[in-house]
């Protein structure tokens, strides 16, 4: 990472691992002279999957959702695949998109198409990046990428230890408005919005 030639690197102080992400702070020589310490977290980069459900396949979600069985309601609507779980870190319930780490080698669209058959039990035919970004560039090292996911055929679910999701289906017409509803998230609202300028929902 270049620095402007105004600004000078001290020293880049690491301060802490963990199997999740690492953190430190910079020193910095600002453009005025003065010395002043920068914090930052560092995590790999993560994908945020907006993936459509053809009206006709609404039905099959209980089959992918192991845990409800349930029967969905037949639509003439496409939907979208949203996970809904509870955040430790903020100790909230979120209705979020499909999301997960890149892992070494893959690209934005593979981690979309695996991640999206471990948490939702479907797999996409297509995908197409939407957008790649720097996320919450006042503290974080990351990453983020948005992949739009359809021709979607039933898969495998395989969630991480630390997963614990239900997989629901919303209506394409009315994502937005969910993931605006509190408690709402960034990657969701995001995504949707990117989505929504490229004229896909």
């Amino acid at each position: 990472m270049a620095l402007p030639d105004d600004w000078t690197l001290l020293e880049e102080v690491p301060e802490y691992e963990t199997s999740w992400y690492d953190g430190g702070y910079d020193r910095l020589e600002q453009p005025d002279g003065t010395e002043k310490r920068y914090y930052w977290a560092s995590l790999p980069p993560a994908v945020v999957v907006v993936a459509r459900l053809e009206a006709e396949q609404i039905a099959t979600v209980s089959s992918a959702e192991d845990e409800s069985g349930e029967a969905r309601p037949d639509s003439d609507e496409d939907h979208l695949l949203f996970v809904e779980q509870f955040r430790p870190a903020i100790r909230e319930t979120h209705l979020e998109l499909p999301a997960g780490i890149v892992e070494d080698g893959e690209s934005y669209t593979q981690a979309a198409a695996r991640e999206l058959e471990e948490e939702t039990g479907f797999r996409p035919s297509s995908t197409a990046l939407l957008q790649e970004y720097a996320v919450a560039t006042g503290l974080l090292r990351h990453d983020r990428g948005v992949v739009y996911a359809e021709g979607l055929e039933l898969g495998e679910r395989d969630h991480d230890n630390n997963e614990f999701l239900e997989v629901q289906t919303v209506p394409v017409s009315e994502a937005l408005e969910r993931a605006r509803a509190q408690p709402a998230n960034d990657s969701t609202v995001s995504a949707l919005l990117l989505a929504k300028e490229d004229e896909l929902l």
